[in-house]
């Protein structure tokens, strides 16, 4: 079966819940999608926001207090937030991929070895019972090896040990200032079989929230080598858990049996998308949803990926808060009625953020001065309209 780009488009915006927002629990929409970008604190409530009906950022709020949703350094060693249920398979997928990182020559520069590591994860997780902040773990650490620890020693064992973040400050449950504590069931570590089966349930995974993809796609979204995703695969088709595609340039694609496929005419709403949205992220192939001319004006040389306008299920421009509403940046011209539904997505974002953090992203303000000329709108100034502004607009330069 031959899949179309465009249908490939639609496969991740009906798994993503971007097609239409669905009334979903908290963790129900977590566990659907599979996994949230949470490097930046407000990203997976405004991923919500974008995804549920009605969603309340207090059910998030006592979600990660209850650890039924947790963020921990998962992913491409990249924060984020994943449903309970899935955390130890995904955390044992990647751990090799964290031992090579984290227990290198920065981690050995202090004097530790990797064996080091292994014997103190035991005891790192159970000093980990209650939530505890950077400082008390490296207290415990300088009490543990009878001197201060090198530079090297926290960040690595941080990393490589399976730690949650625990909730801290508001507006958006996690501060600047991060608490870590113990998962429920700690993850198997430097075990390569459980690692391999557990790579193989985060493949699956994988599929059913960002499916139809090539071992490319997986290998990208894991952070793992390609052999790696390659095998995991391999096994998952042997045991008829995933089908075979062909893609819109001939590639092999994956995807589970009965997974929902919309058609390409499929209409795709506007969306004002959170930093670091998972479906920017996802794919070695990313043209799936920023077409190629504008993935370098949304994803920044030093990683940063900024808040976009998800236009006909492609990303189209940019957003930031504004004085008075949201500043909505189109890379190409956009219709009347589009940015007049952009508008009735700003009035609720704005309104969804008003009791939170109104300047949400503020200080990613200075990639807007690199974007080339372009138009932008206040979207809405005073529940009138939507004024074209213009780059300079005194009431953006803060």
């Amino acid at each position: 079966m031959r899949i179309t780009a465009r249908e490939l488009n639609r496969s991740t915006l009906a798994r993503q819940l971007l097609l239409q927002r669905e009334t979903l629990g908290v963790a129900d929409a977590v566990r659907r999608v599979v996994a949230l970008q949470a490097q930046q604190a407000a990203s997976p409530y405004l991923a919500l926001w974008n995804r549920l009906t009605d969603f309340d950022p207090a059910d998030l709020d006592s979600a990660f207090a209850g650890h039924t949703v947790v963020k921990s350094t998962l992913m491409r060693i990249t924060l984020h937030a994943v449903h309970i249920d899935d955390f130890r398979a995904f955390r044992e997928a990647v751990q090799p991929l964290l031992r090579a990182s984290r227990l290198g020559d920065r981690f050995t520069a202090s004097g530790l070895t990797t064996e080091d590591a292994d014997a103190l994860v035991p005891e790192l997780l159970a000093f980990a019972d209650r939530p505890r902040t950077a400082a008390e773990y490296e207290a415990w650490l300088a009490q543990r090896l009878g001197a201060p620890p090198k530079p090297g020693a926290w960040w690595g064992l941080r990393q490589y040990t399976p730690l949650l973040h625990a909730p801290t400050t508001p507006p958006w449950s996690f501060g600047s200032r991060p608490s870590y504590v113990a998962p429920p069931t700690p993850p198997v570590l430097a075990n390569p079989e459980v690692s391999a089966a557990s790579l193989q349930t985060l493949v699956q995974r994988y599929l059913e929230g960002f499916g139809p993809a090539s071992v490319a796609d997986v290998a990208q979204f894991a952070l793992v080598q390609r052999a790696r995703a390659r095998t995991a695969l391999r096994a998952l088709a042997g045991d008829g858990d995933i089908e075979r595609l062909e893609g819109p340039n001939g590639e092999e694609l994956f995807d589970t049996p009965g997974a929902s496929r919309p058609h390409e005419d499929t209409p795709a709403p506007p969306r004002l998308m959170a930093m670091w949205d998972s479906i920017l992220l996802a794919y070695s192939d990313r043209s799936r949803v920023i077409p190629p001319d504008y993935r370098t004006l949304v994803t920044r040389r030093n990683g940063d990926v900024l808040p976009t306008l998800l236009i006909d299920g492609y990303v189209a421009g940019v957003w930031r808060p504004a004085e008075g509403g949201i500043e909505a940046t189109a890379f190409h011209p956009l219709p009347d009625d589009i940015w007049e539904q952009l508008a009735a997505e700003a009035r609720s974002l704005t309104a969804f953020l008003a009791d939170r953090d109104p300047e949400v992203y503020r200080r990613f303000d200075h990639w807007w001065s690199k974007l080339p000329s372009a138009e932008a709108r206040l979207l809405p100034r005073n529940g009138d309209g939507a004024p074209n502004i213009g780059r300079d607009h005194p009431a953006l330069d803060g």
